[in-house]
C-alpha cells in the first residue's frame, strides 16, 4: 500500500514539474513576441501640408512606405495659414510644408523652426480656371465683364494662392473692378471645387491643381511678374520628437524621385 500511495505521489510532482515547465515556456514566449511586436512598431510623424499637396504627397506616402516600411507618414492638409496657426498653438507636428513663404517666415521668427532645417522645396504657376464648357471667360480681362458675377479666390490673408491672386489683380489694375465678384475660399481645393460646380464663373488656383481636374481648363497663366515667387519651403518642427525620422523623410522629398513625382502633378522642380 505503501508502495502505492509513493508511486503515485512521485507521478504527482513529475507532473507538476512538467506543468510548470511548460507555463514557463508560454510565458516566456509570450513575452518574446511582445517585444518583437514593440519593435516592430513604425515611427510615425505628423506632416501639415498645404492643400494643394493632397494628390503628389498621398502618392509619395505610398512610395516611402516601400522604401521606409517602419515609418508611418501621418498628413493634415489644410491652407497654410491655418496650419501655420495651429503649430504656434502647439499642434503635434514635426514636418511642414506651406505653400507660402509669410508662413514659414512667422514661424521662424518665432523660434518654432528647427534651425537650418528649412528648405525651398518646389515652386509652381498661378493659373485662371474655368469650367469646361464656359464660354464666358477666355482671358484676365474677361473677369470685368458683366455676365461674370463670381470670381473665387483663396482668402487672402490664409491662403498664398489667393495672396498671390490678389497681388496679380492688383498690378494689372484689375482689383477694384473684380472685388465685389469675389466668393472667397478657405483653401485652393476650396475654388477648385467651386469652379467644378459652377458656383463661380471662374477661379484663381496652381497649376498643379488645375492639372489634376477633368472639369476645368486653364484660361490663362498669371505672369510671374505680377506677383511674388510662388515657393513652398518646407522646415522640421521645433517641438518634434522624431528629429531623425523627419529629416530622412525631408530629404527624401529633395531625391530625384520624389522631385519626378512632384512634376508629374505640376510642380516646379527648384534649382538647389
Amino acid at each position: 500500500m505503501k508502495k502505492i500511495v509513493l508511486l503515485v505521489s512521485s507521478l504527482l510532482l513529475i507532473f507538476t514539474l512538467v506543468g510548470c515547465g511548460t507555463g514557463n515556456t508560454t510565458q516566456s514566449s509570450g513575452k518574446t513576441t511582445d517585444t518583437s511586436q514593440a519593435q516592430a512598431k513604425p515611427t510615425e510623424i505628423m506632416i501639415s501640408a498645404a492643400a494643394s499637396l493632397k494628390d503628389s504627397l498621398t502618392e509619395l506616402q505610398s512610395d516611402y512606405a516601400k522604401v521606409k516600411p517602419n515609418v508611418k507618414l501621418a498628413f493634415n492638409f489644410a491652407a497654410s495659414g491655418t496650419l501655420q496657426q495651429q503649430i504656434e498653438q502647439g499642434a503635434s507636428v514635426d514636418l511642414f510644408i506651406s505653400a507660402g513663404k509669410s508662413q514659414m517666415d512667422t514661424l521662424e521668427k518665432k523660434n518654432l523652426l528647427l534651425k537650418n532645417s528649412r528648405v525651398n522645396l518646389l515652386g509652381n504657376d498661378l493659373v485662371l480656371v474655368a469650367g469646361k464648357d464656359n464660354s464666358k471667360v477666355t482671358s484676365l480681362q474677361d473677369l470685368t465683364k458683366a455676365g461674370v458675377s463670381q470670381v473665387s479666390i483663396g482668402t487672402p490673408e490664409s491662403v498664398p494662392a489667393g495672396k498671390y491672386a490678389q497681388e496679380s489683380l492688383k498690378n494689372l489694375k484689375l482689383w477694384n473692378a473684380i472685388q465685389p465678384k469675389l466668393v472667397e475660399a478657405k483653401d485652393v481645393t476650396q475654388v477648385l471645387n467651386y469652379v467644378e460646380t459652377g458656383n463661380a464663373d471662374a477661379g484663381f488656383v496652381y497649376q498643379s491643381d488645375a492639372q489634376q481636374s477633368k472639369k476645368v481648363k486653364v484660361v490663362a497663366v498669371v505672369p510671374d511678374s505680377t506677383h511674388n515667387p510662388i515657393v513652398y519651403p518646407a522646415a522640421i518642427i521645433a517641438a518634434t520628437k522624431n528629429q531623425q525620422v523627419t529629416e530622412d523623410f525631408l530629404k527624401y522629398l529633395q531625391s530625384s524621385d520624389a522631385q519626378k513625382v512632384f512634376q508629374k502633378y505640376g510642380f516646379k522642380t527648384l534649382a538647389k
